[in-house]
């Protein structure tokens, strides 16, 4: 039985940094993960690319100035740059987990999964489907049922739901959502290929 409440927290924290590390190798082998052989994965990483890079760099800056500032203390020197380039390696690792983790519509299996990184994994059957579309959005209010994944602070692809699939959370909270906003590099491509599945076309 899985511990759940404050005594889970070692076993996620560990579960995260496996993930992480994991996806860190997937992306060094141009592989994804869970990938269906006979679904189509659709990637979203391109639009926090810049802004994790620029994140990647600024650790970098900083780890740099830290080391001359902590050049006469040996000791506290050595501390600060191992969490200074774990922190490089925390920020690369979740970019890498959002390009080897792309939503995946797998007709076949008659479901569509929505994914950002290694935190949410979303599997949405397609009967349940009642439409999607095409929908840039770039602020997010908390609303009840509704699940918003925005990356680099949008949407751009909204499915509404005839009945609720359960979203699982980081730390186990478990609710219903009938409306997943989420984000997609080619938004209407994901939204033509949702809509041949459902209409029980093969997808390219």
């Amino acid at each position: 039985m899985k511990a759940t409440g404050p005594a889970a927290f070692p076993y996620l924290l560990v579960r995260h940094e496996l993930r992480l590390w994991a996806s860190l190798w997937l992306w060094a082998a141009r592989r994804t993960h869970d990938a269906a052989a006979g679904g189509s994965a659709f990637g979203y990483a391109r639009g926090q690319g810049a802004m994790m890079g620029g994140f990647a760099f600024v650790c970098v800056v900083e780890s740099v100035m830290m080391s001359v500032l902590l050049r006469d203390w040996p000791a506290v020197h050595h501390v600060v740059l191992v969490l200074d380039v774990y922190t490089v390696v925390i920020v690369v690792g979740l970019h890498a987990a959002s390009v080897v983790r792309p939503h995946v519509l797998d007709p076949a299996a008659g479901t569509l999964r929505i994914r950002r990184g290694i935190h949410v994994d979303v599997r949405i059957p397609l009967e349940r489907i009642a439409s999607v579309r095409r929908e840039l959005r770039t602020t997010h209010e908390p609303a009840d049922g509704e699940l918003a994944l925005a990356v680099g602070s949008q949407t751009s692809v909204t499915v509404e739901l005839a009945a609720p699939v359960a979203h699982v959370s980081f730390f186990g909270r478990r609710r219903e959502v009938r409306v997943v906003r989420c984000h997609a590099d080619d938004p209407g491509e994901l939204v033509r290929a949702v809509e041949r599945a459902r209409a029980g076309d093969a997808v390219p």
